[in-house]
């Protein structure tokens, strides 16, 4: 079959590792599920593999994806639940938590298999490709918000980094559940499509808000630590789920955390039941993600190279005929 696929590992240039061409097709086994691939999203997790973050070079070639959305061998039109190990179903109980593409082929692909457990029905408000946006970015983005921020409607929040998939996803889930949100962008443009999809303000990196706020969705890093530090209230909570600017800032922060006794949680991913609720919410709110580009599977390294340089607005998908 044909798949997009990591064959070397390159930690300063990761798109000379990716390739594209015939794979082994995966082979069914007890407690396991061969879904056709019709749509698959891009996630950063798909550069950092190539650089062999989470990616052993003993673990080569591997197909890489982390979302998909299609259909199962009954003809079930699905969204995959991408981390495997989490209950035990189809790996034994003593697995460690994964990620598809860390110990087992990705969603770039005809097919993939995963665990019967990791399958979801996709709601038939949403399409294939706005379905297979949902389990990472936007996944992350509702547990940052919802479980590990805490936030309720009429909170503030400030999303750092507009552009990217989880901060694109914290804007319009934020917008969609009552909350004041606050975002920032080093990108003219890309602040211009904040304030569309629903920020009460987007303002440049590191410029000073006109209010504290609740909670912070933290991805970008070192870049912005400081800055989402200082604009937290007493009391307020930062959540971090990324670091693509690096993870050691040159300002901790230290004496602000302790002294307005911020809280610092940081956030991976989400439950099986958080993606069934997000399934959920966005059919019946009208929600959808916010696509960037859809291309078809085999020209994936162009969707990989607008990821790297920063360019996009919301998420790539590619897909299947």
């Amino acid at each position: 079959m044909f798949a997009v696929y990591a064959a070397r590992i390159d930690r300063d240039q990761p798109l000379t590792g990716l390739e594209s061409g015939e794979r082994p097709a995966p082979e069914a086994r007890p407690g396991w599920s061969v879904v056709t691939v019709k749509a698959a999203s891009l996630n950063h997790h798909d550069l950092w593999s190539l650089r062999g973050v989470g990616l052993a070079e003993d673990k080569l070639p591997m197909i890489l994806g982390c979302d998909a959305a299609g259909v199962d061998e009954d003809g079930n039109e699905v969204v995959l639940h991408s981390v495997i190990g989490q209950s035990g179903h189809g790996v034994g109980p003593a697995e460690p938590r994964s990620i598809l593409t860390e110990r087992y082929q990705g969603t770039f692909a005809e097919q993939v298999a995963v665990p019967t457990w990791n399958v979801l029905p996709k709601p038939k408000e949403l399409s294939f490709e706005e379905a297979a946006c949902l389990p990472t970015a936007w996944l992350t983005a509702y547990r940052m918000l919802f479980t590990n921020a805490g936030v309720r409607p009429g909170d503030s929040v400030l999303v750092q980094g507009a552009g990217g998939g989880v901060a694109t996803a914290a804007i319009v889930l934020g917008k969609a559940a009552g909350l004041r949100v606050f975002a920032t962008s080093r990108d003219e443009a890309k602040r211009k499509r904040a304030l569309e999809l629903g920020a009460v303000e987007a303002l440049e990196s590191g410029a000073r808000l006109p209010q504290r706020v609740d909670a912070v969705i933290e991805t970008v890093g070192a870049a912005t630590w400081s800055h989402s530090v200082k604009s937290l209230r007493p009391g307020g909570t930062l959540v971090i789920s990324g670091a693509t600017s690096g993870d050691r800032p040159s300002h901790a922060e230290l004496t602000r955390i302790f002294f307005l006794e911020l809280k610092v949680v940081g956030s991976t991913m989400g439950t099986k039941d958080e993606l069934e609720d997000l399934l959920s919410f966005c059919a019946a709110t009208g929600v959808r993600p916010v696509i960037d580009e859809v291309l078809p599977m085999d020209r994936a390294r162009e969707g990989f190279e607008r990821m790297e340089s920063g360019e996009q607005f919301g998420k790539i998908v590619l897909t299947n005929p």
